[in-house]
Parts: structure tokens; C-alpha cells; sequence
């Protein structure tokens, strides 16, 4: 990897500064986490994986108008990206009882919500990213009230566009998490969707067994991580060359 200046590092991405101003390079890590990092791992091929799924999702998302910091796919573990001022809000979006979600109302997993349900949460690990408020978030001034709105607006698109795409290869979309940055433009800020969206950031079940095909597997020691990564690609239609990838391993 040539020497460049790093940004930022986080559990299982890092930035570098892009080639124009403006622009950053998202690099993929094999590095697993969960529980706020609390468990960790390496599985060799995830940053591959997850970074050609986020291509794929992230590409259909931009042809349907909701904007995102994706640019291009660089190389096997590469994205060029605009960037962006993370807002420090973690929003997920519920459509089926899973995870905290089981545990903190009692209800059984795999059940239907009686509608979606977003949810923000305040990106800090050493607090366990605490569950909050539209009025935490306008009182600690983290996001204003017309940015809530276009986050819970976009959020219920993208819920909408990936709950079709994953269903069409037979997969249920239970949930997911993604994020928000501003794009500055001059003096005006436009909000727009970062991060990734993957199966670090998603729960996804075959749609007739159930079967995990997310993160879940690694945080519950269920094994078959990239395996089931593998699959979520298959069934999209990006393998490509990803079984040789996998299969040879990548440096």
C-alpha cells in the first residue's frame, strides 16, 4: 500500500485522504467486531466482500436519487468517497423483532413489527451507544429538526428500495444500521448517506429457513461468517471473481 496520510481509523474501516480535495479512500479491514468492540476477530476476505456488496448497494441507491458518499470501487478492498461531516448518529431501521430490539421489549425473534421502526442511537462505544431522543438530538445539538426529518425520510426509502432488492434473491431484510454526513457546499450543508451497507450493517435471513446470513453469525460464535457473506453475494449477482479472492486469500 503506498504511504499516505491516514484520516481516520475505525473497527473495521479506515480513510485515507483522497487524490482530489474533498474526496477520501474507505479501505475495507478483515477485522471483526461486536459488543462495541468488546469481541474481535480477523476473517480473511470480509473487507472484500463487504466492500463489493456496499458498491453494489450503495450504486443502486444513487440510480434511484438518494445520494451517498460513493464515487467508484478502486480495487478489492477500496472505495473513492466524498467526504463528508459524520453526524454522531447511529439509525437503524426495524422490520422485524430481532437483537436488542427482542431483548428490550420482551419479544419473541422473528416476529413482524406492526410497522417499521427507526431508531437513533449516539455513536459513542465507551457509553454502548446509548439509545436516544429526537429531543437529545436537538438539545445536544447533534442534528437539527429538518436534518431528523431527511434522515427518517431517506431511511424509509432505502428500508423500501432494500426490503424489494433482498427479497427478489430470497433473503428478508430484519433490520439495519447506517449513518448520515453533511456535504458542504460552500456555506450549505445537504445530508447525505455514508458509511456502508453490508452484512456488517444489516440483518439478513434466508427468506424460507431463516438462516443467518449476517454479522449475527460471528457475534453468537455460530461460524460460517464468510460463507454467509459469500452467499449475500452470490445471490446478488457480484461474485465475479470473488471465489477466487476468497478461495487465495488477499493481502
Amino acid at each position: 500500500m503506498n504511504r499516505r496520510k491516514k484520516i481516520y481509523e475505525g473497527k473495521a474501516k479506515i480513510l485515507y485522504e483522497g487524490p482530489e480535495p474533498g474526496t477520501l479512500i474507505q479501505y475495507f479491514k478483515d477485522d471483526a467486531t461486536a459488543f462495541n468492540a468488546q469481541k474481535k476477530a480477523v476473517l480473511e476476505g470480509k473487507g472484500v466482500l463487504n466492500n463489493r456488496i456496499s458498491e453494489f448497494v450503495m450504486t443502486r441507491l444513487n440510480s434511484i436519487g438518494v445520494q451517498n458518499h460513493f464515487i467508484k470501487r478502486l480495487n478489492l478492498r477500496e472505495q473513492l468517497i466524498r467526504e463528508v461531516e459524520i453526524i454522531p448518529l447511529e439509525v437503524v431501521c426495524r422490520n422485524i423483532a430481532a437483537g436488542s430490539m427482542s431483548e428490550r421489549f420482551g419479544l419473541p425473534e422473528g416476529q413482524a413489527l406492526p410497522r417499521s421502526i427507526i431508531e437513533f442511537y449516539f455513536k459513542d462505544d465507551k457509553l454502548g451507544d446509548p439509545l436516544v431522543t429526537e429531543e437529545h438530538i436537538t438539545a445536544f445539538n447533534w442534528a437539527s429538526t429538518q436534518e431528523i426529518d431527511d434522515m427518517l425520510a431517506t431511511t424509509l426509502r432505502v428500508n423500501d428500495y432494500l426490503s424489494g432488492m433482498f427479497g427478489a434473491v430470497g433473503i428478508t431484510l430484519v433490520d439495519f444500521k447506517i449513518e448520515y454526513g453533511r456535504l458542504w457546499e460552500g456555506d450549505f450543508a445537504r445530508v447525505i448517506l455514508a458509511d456502508e451497507i453490508s452484512p456488517d450493517s444489516c440483518r439478513l435471513w434466508d427468506a424460507t429457513t431463516n438462516e443467518k446470513l449476517d454479522k449475527d453469525r460471528f457475534r453468537r460464535d455460530m461460524g460460517g461468517v464468510i460463507e454467509s457473506y459469500t452467499e449475500v453475494a452470490r445471490r446478488l449477482g457480484i461474485m465475479k471473481d470473488m471465489p477466487r479472492v476468497i478461495e487465495g486469500g488477499v493481502a
